[in-house]
């Protein structure tokens, strides 16, 4: 087989395998809107038709909800507030710890991400019990809080790794045109940052636009977010899965719109900083 008829047949290989990925990615997207435009009867036809006359009625029902725009208010405000305090505070720490010398700062960047890897329903009960003593339950402050904490290592370690793309010599000309150390920041190192933020922004405002298991023991009537009210229709009479879905489809609009805003500088920053920091 000649060199070019393999490199073809190499090239088909890698689409098919990525239509497969896509398609495996895309499916349970589908399924969500195809059974949020169901009637409840029609989502437990045997065997499954999907040639079915769709009905927006579960989103009707959904959106006139009288504690809808309380519960997105709530969650824009908890998934914003804490995004943005997150990427301040991660841009600073990891800016100092790939520009500051001293014993165990590599040790300590490289090691953030660890505390990411604790399982979120691990924190409920430990988090419920000290939130109980400092006044944080049933409070949108207290969910800010507890999502920065979360956030936060995994902020620092992907910033981290793009601060060190950033070459000093850039911050060296500044400061001998008479900038100080936060204006060098802000005017210099900040807008080269400006991919690995929108990466980190993304996945920081996905983590509090969705979050659910925190969300529903920390929170009562006042203070739910979009994800806690989806368990409203889970009742003694079993669930409204139509209504479910629909309310499913509403929240995943906003993360979709900020990644596909945000595509370019997400692939940049991700590249740039997480693989070659």
């Amino acid at each position: 087989m000649s060199a070019a008829r393999q490199s073809t047949w190499g090239h088909a290989a890698r689409y098919a395998a990525l239509i497969v990925l896509a398609a495996i990615c895309v499916l349970p997207i589908f399924l969500i809107f195809a059974t949020s435009v169901r009637q409840q009867v029609q989502i437990f036809e045997q065997p499954l038709n999907f040639l079915v006359m769709p009905t927006l009625e579960n989103y009707r029902a959904v959106l006139e909800e009288d504690s809808l725009g309380r519960y997105l208010g709530n969650s824009l405000f908890v998934g914003l507030v804490s995004s943005l305090i997150t990427l301040l505070l991660g841009t600073m720490a990891a800016y100092g710890l790939a520009r500051l010398r001293f014993r165990g700062r590599h040790l300590i960047a490289h090691t953030t991400l660890l505390l990411r890897t604790v399982p979120l329903a691990v924190l409920a009960i430990p988090v419920f019990m000290i939130w109980s003593q400092w006044g944080l339950v049933n409070s949108l402050w207290g969910l800010v809080l507890l999502y920065v904490g979360i956030n936060l290592p995994f902020t620092i370690w992907l910033l981290y790794g793009f601060v060190l793309q950033i070459p000093e010599e850039l911050e060296e000309a500044a400061a001998m045109d008479g900038c100080g150390p936060v204006r060098v920041f802000f005017h210099v190192v900040l807008p080269l940052m400006a991919p690995g933020i929108a990466a980190a922004s993304i996945f920081t405002f996905r983590i509090a636009w969705n979050e659910f298991i925190l969300a529903l023991v920390l929170t009562d009537r006042e203070t739910r977010t979009l994800p806690v009210a989806v368990s409203l229709f889970i009742t003694d009479m079993g669930v409204d899965w139509g209504r479910v879905m629909a309310m499913g489809s509403l929240i995943a609009i906003p993360p979709l719109i900020f990644t596909f805003v945000a595509a370019r500088q997400i692939i940049t920053g991700l590249t740039a900083g997480a693989v070659k920091g």
